[in-house]
């Protein structure tokens, strides 16, 4: 019942802001999009608002979960298109508080004591309140000032029928040759690994801890310490921390601040996360990151960390390295040699058109150019050439785009390439220094040593296999086709049939506000859904 009550509001919301004619214009439903005008609201007039605006503002009112899986959608800028995940970025993780009582006795039964015996002082006004969380300042035993962070109550029950919600749309998707470009699935699971985590506290205490340490030695970034004797599943207690917002250019520069300096150190901050520690913050939006008045970064809010393989670093290293120089020849085998190319894959066509996206930027000066656009456009074409890209180098892209973002807005003058190229240089000639080739195979030698006896009969059972290989093959082409023609068929009653129970859904809401011309329509429709479904 509650999971139906959720669908009703999702659908009045989705109706409020002409969603559902957005919906119908998608590849998978465009056949259903003439029925529009059978729909009554569909006559009522309608704010002149872009389509992007519409689902953000249609997002905000469904509430925390759906702003959340907004914000996680607005990292994944292959699967979108731009005004739509331009849009998205604008959404604030900003809700109405809750009950402060209920924030203490979440925190009590979280840490198995009264407010009063773990706290000097609490305060009863939240400090701030997002779709997760809410935070509260304190003073602990000990005098040291800290931010409380507990969890909203109950909102695991809420995550999980909006998910299983998500998952229902997900699989109605996934029948349609669509789901190839978007992968409906895979983003609500990578969406619920995302939002699982940052409910657990203990995980983002894990973050913290670490970046802590890999800045323990550097003057450039500070990380607020965690106080683990006062925090759980649902609560993290963490240093307070005094600062001005990194987006407040006017008061930074009224304190003095060398923005030149501090905009150059944000990029190597940068770097130094993703090429040095492997392990980045990748939501480093203005409002997680602050200014000391002597000028040092701090940042807060380490829900959501990245890492890279050696591959993926690999990767970013040649392809930065590529465009400095500009050799895009060189971006497009840097993509074609890191085996994310499909056999299909046309490659003298992908260097065309990787040198289209590449020539015009190498008319301008490297400072005027956003690298992280640029690496965002490559990844937008490299999915029409059946290239598959990883998410965790989306993540990083939205990350450095944040970061350039922010550079140029503390210093409109800023040379990222200038910072970043020396930087990368070194990195390289580090990694392929004689002393790093030896340790690699000292390394790797006890396993190459095990390997060695086996190759003869490894190489002899290969060859056999691929013998075998030609004969299955053909077999496999004639399955293939067979399952692909039936899936078809079953995903396109499938669609009817839930078409079917929506409309006769609708009519009976029609029918219970007497609207019975519209409830006849709609149970009409509903009937010639149904037996499509047959």
């Amino acid at each position: 019942m509650d999971s139906f009550l959720r669908f009703l509001k999702i659908s009045r919301v989705l109706m409020h802001y002409r969603l559902d004619s957005l919906i119908l214009s998608t590849p998978l439903l465009k056949s259903f999009k003439p029925f529009l005008y059978l729909i009554p609201w569909h006559y009522f007039p309608v704010k002149n608002l872009s389509r992007g605006e519409r689902i953000r503002l249609a997002l905000e009112e469904l509430g925390p979960i759906y702003i959340k899986f907004g914000q996680t959608l607005s990292t994944r800028p292959d699967l979108l298109p731009i005004d739509i995940s331009l849009e998205l970025k604008k959404l604030q993780d900003s809700c109405p508080a809750f009950d402060t009582q209920s924030a203490k006795s979440l925190i009590e039964k979280a840490l198995g004591n009264k407010i009063s015996a773990l706290f000097t002082h609490f305060d009863d006004q939240p400090l701030a309140s997002a779709s997760i969380a809410q935070v509260h300042t304190a003073i602990t035993l000990t005098g040291e000032e800290v931010v409380v962070k507990v969890v909203r109550p109950e909102i695991e029950q809420l995550i999980a029928g909006d998910i299983k919600l998500m998952y229902s749309l997900a699989r109605l998707i996934n029948n349609h040759p669509l789901s190839k470009k978007i992968h409906p699935i895979e983003i609500v699971k990578e969406f619920e690994a995302i939002i699982n985590d940052e409910l657990d506290m203990r995980i983002e205490a894990r973050h913290c801890d670490k970046l802590r340490k890999n800045f323990k030695e550097s003057s450039l970034l500070y990380v607020p310490k965690v106080h683990h004797h006062l925090s759980a599943v649902n609560v993290l207690t963490t240093e307070r921390i005094y600062g001005t917002p990194v987006g407040e250019i006017a008061t930074l520069k009224a304190k003095n601040i060398d923005m030149k300096r501090l905009a150059e150190e944000g990029v190597i901050i940068f770097f130094t996360q993703v090429f040095k520690h492997n392990f980045f913050h990748a939501d480093m939006h203005p409002g997680n990151i602050f200014v000391s008045d002597e000028g040092q970064y701090i940042g807060v809010d380490f829900g959501i960390m990245g890492t890279l393989t050696e591959e993926d670093k690999d990767f970013l290293s040649e392809i930065f390295l590529a465009f400095f120089n500009q050799d895009y020849q060189k971006v497009a085998q840097v993509y074609i040699d890191s085996g994310w190319v499909g056999s299909n894959t046309n490659e003298k066509a992908f260097e065309a058109a990787v040198q289209k996206i590449c020539a015009p930027m190498f008319d301008k000066p490297l400072g005027e150019i956003s690298f992280g656009q640029v690496l965002l456009d490559l990844i937008q074409e490299a999915k029409n050439f059946d290239i598959s890209v990883q998410p965790q180098l989306l993540l990083l892209d939205k990350t450095l785009l944040n970061i350039e973002g922010l550079g140029r807005q503390l210093y409109p003058q800023l040379d990222l390439w200038s910072t970043a190229k020396p930087f990368l240089e070194d990195l390289m000639k580090e990694k392929y220094s004689m002393k790093n080739t030896f340790e690699k195979l000292k390394e790797d030698a006890p396993q190459l040593f095990r390997d060695i006896p086996e190759l003869p009969s490894l190489t002899i059972n290969a060859l056999k296999q691929l013998a075998k290989m030609k004969d299955i093959n053909k077999l496999y082409a004639q399955q293939t086709d067979q399952i692909v023609k039936q899936l078809k068929e079953n995903a396109n009653k499938q669609t009817s049939a839930i078409f079917a129970g929506a409309l006769f859904i609708l009519s009976g809401v029609f029918a219970v506000n007497t609207l019975w011309i519209a409830g006849s329509i709609s149970t009409v429709i509903a009937l010639t859904f149904w037996l499509k479904s047959r």
